[in-house]
């Protein structure tokens, strides 16, 4: 059912995107708060060790984790940037939870473990190729709860983290460490938050990814977290298929939003997209095109291809599920008020 469900999801969200500031406005960074003297955010222990490996980027291997994606989407004044990342369970300390901190009340004692850390990120923006000064640092409790029957300590699991940045290139140090600071991991991400005064009279998209599972849980994350197997957007949580692959009967839903359309003077817009998939060169599926009113996009399309089987003098038409392989997804993208357009692609696999 989720799939019909999109389109009412979105709809009381997609109103803050339409109704958010203009593009010029957007670009203006708010003034600085100031932060009381005595602060501290990140511990020196884990800031010295972040420091450390930042000019070459060279992480430290004491809780070894990968930040192996990423995506971006719109946050008004801002875009907020959703980093993922691999860790091992084996690597994150799960013992068995005392029964007064399990969270299932119902659940023996004994039948969760329970794994807690901090996580602290480590914002520098880049100029001339050089990593500035920390423009922002957080700090996030971390407590994950697994059942002990099947716990795999060699199984490595994906989670993700985001926060709101100003556009710009940047590089964020990530650090995991234990309580007593005894052992910290470091890694290093690089990348880039468009500049919307670049590209508003041009048609540009967010990273497109696809959605697995999209349900509005009512309330906006007030703080970061990090989340295992799915990640938060505003009141939106999101598990994204995030190998790009998929098999028979799966649908290929594509999240993304469009930067640089122009709303008229109602705040409605009118974007075309093409939907095509080919297997290299070949085409496999043409969708008929969509029409959209506003600029945040979850579309469903279906993974089915219609075929013509001749027999003799016969021809008869069926359709079909995508047959194994490699494949891509083509999308133009127009805006029919400006008549800006734009060519974009995504690869996946059918098993």
């Amino acid at each position: 059912m989720k799939k019909l469900i999109v389109p009412v999801i979105l709809a009381g969200f997609v109103i803050g995107l339409v109704a958010a500031p203009s593009i010029a406005q957007q670009a203006k960074e708010p003034a600085p708060q100031k932060q009381p003297s005595t602060r501290i955010i990140i511990p020196k222990d884990v800031k010295d060790a972040l420091n450390a490996g930042l000019p070459a980027r060279q992480g430290r291997q004491d809780i070894p984790f990968t930040i192996f994606k990423s995506t971006y989407l719109p946050a008004q004044q801002a875009f907020y940037i959703i980093l993922i990342a691999k860790m091992k369970n084996a690597d994150l300390g799960f013992a068995p939870a005392p029964p007064s901190q399990v969270a299932d009340v119902a659940a023996p004692a004994g039948n969760k473990l329970r794994a807690t850390f901090d996580m602290f990120l480590d914002f520098h923006k880049i100029e001339n190729g050089a990593p500035l000064p920390a423009s922002k640092e957080v700090y996030i409790p971390v407590t994950l709860e697994q059942d002990a029957a099947g716990f795999d300590p060699a199984k490595e699991e994906w989670y993700s983290v985001g926060y709101a940045l100003m556009p710009g290139d940047y590089v964020a140090g990530i650090a995991v460490s234990t309580h007593d600071l005894k052992k910290i991991g470091t890694q290093y991400y690089e990348f880039k938050l468009p500049d919307l005064t670049a590209i508003a009279k041009a048609l540009e998209t967010t990273p497109l990814f696809f959605v697995k599972d999209l349900k509005n849980v009512g309330q906006a994350e007030q703080r970061p977290e990090l989340h295992k197997g799915m990640f938060r957007y505003s009141v939106l949580e999101i598990i994204p298929n995030i190998d790009q692959v998929f098999t028979a009967g799966d649908v290929l839903d594509v999240f993304f939003t469009i930067i640089g359309a122009q709303a008229s003077p109602e705040n409605k817009y009118s974007i075309e997209v093409v939907y095509e998939v080919t297997k290299g060169e070949e085409p496999a599926i043409k969708f008929q095109p969509a029409m959209y009113e506003a600029p945040l996009i979850s579309h469903p399309l279906p993974l089915k291809q219609t075929v013509q089987i001749k027999t003799g003098d016969q021809v008869k038409t069926e359709t079909r599920d995508l047959p194994p392989g490699a494949y891509t997804l083509h999308l133009k993208i127009t805006d029919k008020i400006s008549g800006n357009s734009c060519a974009k692609q995504y690869d996946f696999t059918m098993k």
